[in-house]
């Protein structure tokens, strides 16, 4: 038996309420096969689209109170959790099997002085057109950059994980058997100031997120599911190249020669590399939610190790 962290990418949840909860219902039949061969399986999950238009909302809302970002990242845990629970819930329940599935709102805690404060990086909220993205920034004062060629994207700081506040009881309910859905959105980022935790604007990258996680319940396996089924170097170029078995090595030498964009592959890669080599002998699988349970069996995605 072995313990899976199985990151679900935020973009690759659909646009819309609808679209997640019908998506998620193959990615729930893939997880129930781990389940059904006896694995335990902790799920972390993106909110990059989601916590954005929860923001956006507040902020055009002529009545409602502006809300900070904390606050619309627990949101976004707790209705994205929801959906995960429900379609693991009724997947297990098709199977016969009983077991609870468990959502965690997790604190994850990063250093107030990280350097990354000073840099937005994270993209967050919906694609938009250049001459869309000028607007919004002169309007609002956001920080608007362009995301891997896909269009223009509000970004917010993405300070580091240092530890997981809620990592105990996430232990204790997967050793109990519960499926554990854990630190969406990368989790709620939190700072100790004069010994108290309290929340701060930002927004953790789920990648980094999951690879504590990982570190921390010492899982076997960090699997990220994504919208691709493999990573590439040179992507969109003539000479791409698809990568599929690659050792630990090989991997630090592609993310030192700039091969990936930092707003989309970079993280997920320097995520599996960070928790590999915290991690001796283990191994991390990036790969689309489509060949989930092919990429669970080691039959597609990029596997490093």
């Amino acid at each position: 038996m072995s313990k899976y962290v199985v990151s679900l990418g935020g973009n690759a949840l659909g646009k819309n309420a609808e679209e997640q909860k019908a998506l998620l219902v193959g990615v729930a039949k893939s997880i129930v096969h781990l389940i059904k061969l006896g694995h335990d399986v902790i799920i972390v999950h993106g909110n990059g689209p989601q916590v954005g238009m929860i923001n956006l909302a507040f902020t055009e809302s002529k009545s409602a109170p502006d809300m900070p970002f904390p606050e619309c990242g627990a949101m976004s845990q707790g209705y994205i959790g929801f959906h995960i629970q429900n379609a693991i819930y009724n997947a297990l329940k098709e199977e016969g099997i009983n077991k609870e599935v468990v959502t965690v709102v997790t604190q994850v805690l990063v250093d107030k002085d990280d350097p990354l404060f000073l840099s937005p990086s994270k993209p967050v909220g919906a694609f938009y057109t250049k001459e869309e993205a000028e607007k919004i920034k002169a309007e609002k004062g956001y920080t608007m950059k362009e995301d891997a060629g896909r269009g223009y994207r509000r970004v917010v700081a993405s300070p580091l994980p240092i530890d997981v506040i809620e990592k105990d009881s996430i232990k204790e309910l997967t050793k109990k058997g519960s499926i554990v859905i854990c630190a969406g959105g990368g989790g709620i980022p939190v700072i100790y100031n004069n010994g108290k935790l309290e929340g701060i604007a930002a927004v953790i990258d789920k990648d980094y997120a999951s690879a504590k996680v990982a570190e921390l319940v010492d899982a076997d396996y960090l699997m990220i599911l994504t919208a691709v089924d493999n990573v590439y170097i040179n992507f969109n170029k003539p000479d791409q190249k698809k990568l599929e078995n690659v050792s630990l090595k090989e991997m630090k030498e592609y993310l030192n020669t700039d091969y990936f964009a930092k707003g989309s592959m970079y993280p997920k890669v320097n995520a599996c590399v960070k928790f590999l080599t915290q991690k001796p002998g283990k191994i991390a699988v990036i790969s689309s939610l489509e060949k989930a349970n092919l990429a669970f069996e080691g039959k597609a995605g990029t596997i490093i190790k």
